[in-house]
């Protein structure tokens, strides 16, 4: 599997693995982040934490490698913070999907390739196909407009709607085609389906409430000075990270500018090209 990790010269540069360091990827995702942060410095120790039973290998792997120096701990990020009895010191967010899962058809987070409508981060409970299939237009309507932002939200849920009245939707290539069919192409390099297949994954994997619990119960398991990295790629992720580092007072902003991609990162990885970093510190009041 090809995989490059998000910004990666950036997270190596904020978190500033040294010698020490209790660090926690919060996203483990294919390990990328963690390998890196690892092979940084010798003496850090990193807990990885995902809720995608499929990384479960992936991180057998690592652990082989750097034996005690790695943990993992498969589960939402949001339930593992709340309940860890450790103390950290550093810690990073990769927020949304994965490459590893939207390379893999079968999984249904991409239209690029056909297969199952799945989106299910942790292969548990309700599915997209769920979603889909049973959900009224008017609540269709609402979750694409809110969770993905498109204008033409009412419209692609009565297509979507009129559609299964002859039969269910059971590939992610029926959803995009209903969509394509749906919404005049734009003179843009970005295809007409993403939103409303952002808008479902986001909705079944409760993303944006995951992120918001996460981050409000980071006083468990982080110690003073702490330093927290975020990397969003919406605006809906940056929204909650923006609004928790400015109404919490033990959070101080690292960088006060965004940080973004580089076009050569971008060249090289363009799936990169919407990636926003924000570093804070973490101190506790007197």
């Amino acid at each position: 599997m090809c995989h490059i990790p998000v910004l990666l010269n950036e997270v190596l540069y904020y978190l500033a693995p040294s010698s020490g360091d209790n660090i926690i990827d919060a996203t483990f995702g294919y390990g990328g982040h963690t390998s890196a942060i690892l092979n940084e410095c010798s003496d850090c120790i990193v807990l990885g934490i995902d809720r995608d039973p499929n990384v479960i290998s992936r991180a057998n792997q690592i652990k082989s490698i750097y034996n005690e120096r790695f943990n993992f701990i498969h589960g939402r990020f949001s339930e593992v913070l709340s309940e860890l009895d450790c103390k950290y010191n550093k810690i990073l967010f990769d927020f949304g999907v994965s490459s590893m899962q939207l390379d893999t058809p079968e999984r249904g987070f991409s239209f690029s390739k056909s297969g199952n409508i799945d989106m299910r981060m942790s292969q548990e409970g309700k599915s997209a196909y769920d979603v889909i299939n049973s959900m009224s237009q008017e609540d269709l309507a609402e979750i694409i407009w809110k969770y993905g932002d498109e204008t033409k939200s009412r419209k692609i849920a009565k297509a979507i709607v009129e559609y299964r009245t002859q039969k269910l939707i059971e590939t992610t290539e029926e959803l995009r085609n209903i969509i394509h069919n749906t919404i005049t192409k734009k003179q843009s390099n970005i295809d007409v389906a993403t939103k409303t297949f952002q808008a479902i994954r986001i909705y079944v994997n409760d993303e944006l409430n995951e992120i918001n619990k996460a981050l409000n119960s980071l006083s468990n398991v982080l110690v003073n000075n702490s330093i927290i990295v975020t990397i969003s790629f919406h605006s809906l992720e940056d929204r909650i990270v923006k609004y928790w580092a400015q109404n919490n007072t033990n959070i101080i902003k690292i960088n006060n500018n965004i940080i973004n991609p580089s076009n050569e990162e971008i060249k090289n990885n363009p799936r990169a090209r919407s990636a926003i970093l924000r570093a804070f510190r973490y101190v506790i009041s007197d």
